[in-house]
């Protein structure tokens, strides 16, 4: 198996699970795209927004269940299911990884996969049977602190472990929920276009101290991205990649006028993947 790109994946509301438009329907396109381009991934490494920690923690239980982290929706998105084997073992390989890189990790016999997780793996791998590790971060890390510990983990990606963060690109839901939701296909707004603009160009160019440095630098930023859990884990996936790894976006769209859905891979295998996914 050739290095596997690592990703960022946009995993937006709850509300895609059942719904899926078109993020949905891109991720279920990357799943087969991904296994064609470089065989099938042996486990993913999962880093999401929604899995919150003081230090990293890994939930290395034998066996993982949705969790169904959210209030307020549908009956029929709590009914949905994706139990999947856990990976007690790459723990191990990562714990080792992190503790010599000089960074603290936890691990617990525990399990548990938020909707930050199982909603765009439903799509990728719908029969749930790739072995899945949640990586818990803390949110209060510096985008730089992520980036080095993602860096630390960057030979898994060439054992085979598809290393996944997932947050999203523009996360305001004021901007969603403040005056009444907006349409799910409501034109996007200005700030959100110029943020992922700047996003997509920096990210192509490698530029590591502009994204690191994304709150002084990026335009809109603070409007985008309030509070900034769901972009930080941008950062360990890009890291994951290895010290200077381009991203390439390979999908692009928005929900609500101003909830962005991009998918990013990272590194020198990312055009072979963009390719597998035009010629799939």
């Amino acid at each position: 198996m050739t290095t596997l790109p690592t990703l960022f994946i946009s995993h937006g509301s709850p509300m895609t699970a059942l719904e899926p438009g078109a993020a949905g329907a891109f991720l279920q396109r990357l799943g087969p795209a991904i296994d064609a381009a470089f065989g099938r991934p042996k486990a993913v490494l999962a880093i999401s927004a929604h899995t919150l920690t003081p230090e990293p923690v890994l939930l290395a239980a034998p066996r993982h269940e949705a969790v169904h982290d959210f209030g307020g929706f549908p009956d029929a998105l709590y009914r949905l299911r994706y139990d999947a084997p856990g990976a007690p073992g790459l723990a191990t390989r990562v714990q080792q990884r992190l503790t010599d890189a000089g960074i603290a990790v936890h691990r617990v016999d525990e399990g548990g996969l938020d909707h930050g997780i199982w909603t765009p793996l439903r799509y990728m791998y719908p029969d749930a049977d790739l072995p899945v590790l949640p990586l818990g971060f803390a949110p209060d890390w510096s985008p730089a602190r992520l980036h080095a510990l993602g860096l630390a983990l960057a030979p898994l990606a060439g054992e085979g472990v598809l290393i996944v963060g997932s947050g999203s690109i523009t996360h305001n839901l004021r901007l969603v929920f403040g005056n009444g939701r907006p349409p799910l296909d409501a034109p996007e707004i200005a700030a959100s276009a110029a943020f992922r603009a700047w996003v997509a160009e920096r990210a192509a160019a490698a530029d590591w101290v502009a994204l690191t440095d994304y709150r002084r630098q990026a335009p809109q930023a603070a409007l985008m991205h309030p509070t900034d859990e769901h972009w930080l884990p941008w950062y360990p996936a890009g890291g994951a990649a290895g010290e200077a790894a381009a991203g390439l976006r390979l999908h692009d769209s928005v929900t609500y006028g101003c909830l962005g859905m991009d998918t990013y891979a990272f590194g020198p295998a990312a055009a072979a993947l963009q390719q597998a996914l035009r010629t799939g």
